[in-house]
C-alpha cells in the first residue's frame, strides 16, 4: 500500500491484486471487532473470484466487461469502508450482520454469469433481472448452513437496494440494521463505479451491455456518455436521499484507517466527471479520442 498522503482513490491498492483487497477488507473488519471470525468472508471471496473465473461448478466465467471482477472487488472494498465509517458514527452491527452485509458486495452481482449450459450470448442479457438472479445464488450457495440459516430476507432486502429503480421507503426490511446495510450497500455500488480511474473508458462496455439487454434510452457509446453527467446528479440525488446520505460517514474511515480528512471517493468522481464534462465541452464527435486508459487491462 502507498502513503495515504496521495489520497487518490487509485493510489490506496492495486485493484488487480485481488488478495490485497481481501487483506484490506479483514483489516477493516479487525479494527471493527478484534474478534471478528472472517473465515465466511474469506470462503465466500474465494468462490467469488472462481465464479467469475468460471471454475464454479455449473457456471461460465464472466464475460460482461462492465459489471466484470474488478466492479465487485471495488464494491467489497468500498462496503467495508463504510460499514467502517457507519461505525465510528456509533451504530452497532453484530458480526452475522457484518458478514451478510459483507457477502451481499461480493455476490451482488452473481446474477450476470451464465450457466455452462447457457450458450446465448452474455451475462449483459440478465441486467434487468440479475439482482433476482443473484438471490438465488446467495441461497443455493447458503443452502443447510446453519450460520446464516434464517438470513436470505436480510441477503435479498440488502441487494434491492442497488437497484436504481428500487423505492427503498417500500422495502420491508426485518431491521433497522438490515435497512442501514441495505443504504450502506446501493452507496457502495454507486460510489465505486463511478470512482474508478476507467469508469470514463468502461461506459462503452456498460452501453453494449444495455444494447443487449434492450434497456432503452441510449443510441450509441457516445450518447450514453453524454448523458452520464445527468446520470451523476441523479445517483447524487438518489445517495443524498433515499439512501439518507450514509456517504458522508465514509470520511470516518479514512481518517481513522490513513489520516485523511476528506472522502477520496468523492475526489475521484468529482475528477471523473469534471473530466467528462470538459471533453464534452469540447463538442468532438469521438469522445474515446479523449480516453486513453485501456480498461481491459483492468479486467
Amino acid at each position: 500500500m502507498v502513503e495515504a498522503t496521495r489520497g487518490l482513490h487509485s493510489d490506496l491498492l492495486d485493484f488487480q491484486d485481488h488478495q490485497s483487497i481481501l487483506a484490506e477488507v479483514t483489516a477493516i473488519v479487525s479494527l471493527m471487532d478484534h474478534n471478528f471470525d472472517c473465515r465466511h468472508i474469506k470462503e465466500a471471496f474465494n468462490d467469488v473470484e472462481r465464479l467469475f473465473r468460471g471454475e464454479y461448478p455449473g457456471y461460465q466465467a464472466c464475460n460482461t466487461h462492465y459489471h466484470n471482477i474488478r466492479h465487485t472487488m471495488m464494491v467489497f472494498l468500498a462496503m467495508a469502508r463504510l460499514i467502517h465509517g457507519v461505525r465510528i458514527a456509533g451504530w452497532n452491527f453484530s458480526e452475522k450482520e457484518m458478514n451478510v452485509g459483507i457477502i451481499s458486495a461480493l455476490m451482488h452481482d452473481a446474477g450476470y454469469i451464465q450457466r455452462q449450459d447457457d450458450h446465448e450470448g452474455t451475462g449483459a442479457k440478465f441486467t434487468a433481472m440479475h439482482i433476482e438472479q443473484s438471490k438465488r445464488f446467495i441461497e443455493a450457495y447458503y443452502k443447510g448452513n446453519d450460520y446464516f440459516q434464517g438470513t436470505m430476507k436480510s441477503f435479498a432486502d440488502i441487494l434491492d437496494c442497488t437497484g436504481l429503480n428500487t423505492d427503498i421507503d417500500r422495502v420491508n426490511f426485518s431491521s433497522a440494521n438490515d435497512e442501514m446495510m441495505g443504504k450502506i450497500l446501493g452507496t457502495a455500488d454507486l460510489l465505486a463505479q463511478m470512482a474508478d480511474r476507467y469508469y470514463l473508458e468502461k461506459l462503452a462496455f456498460l452501453f453494449h451491455e444495455f444494447d443487449e439487454a434492450h434497456v432503452p434510452g441510449f443510441e450509441s457509446e457516445i450518447d450514453l456518455q453524454r448523458k452520464t453527467v445527468n446520470f451523476y446528479s441523479m445517483t447524487k440525488n438518489r445517495m443524498e436521499t433515499g439512501m439518507g446520505n450514509v456517504n458522508r460517514f465514509m470520511a470516518n474511515h479514512f481518517k481513522a484507517r490513513h489520516g485523511l480528512d476528506r472522502n477520496i471517493y468523492d475526489d475521484a468522481i468529482d475528477k471523473n466527471i469534471g473530466y467528462l464534462k470538459h471533453i464534452l465541452e469540447i463538442g468532438h464527435d469521438d469522445l474515446t479520442a479523449f480516453l486513453r486508459r485501456n480498461p481491459i487491462k483492468a479486467l
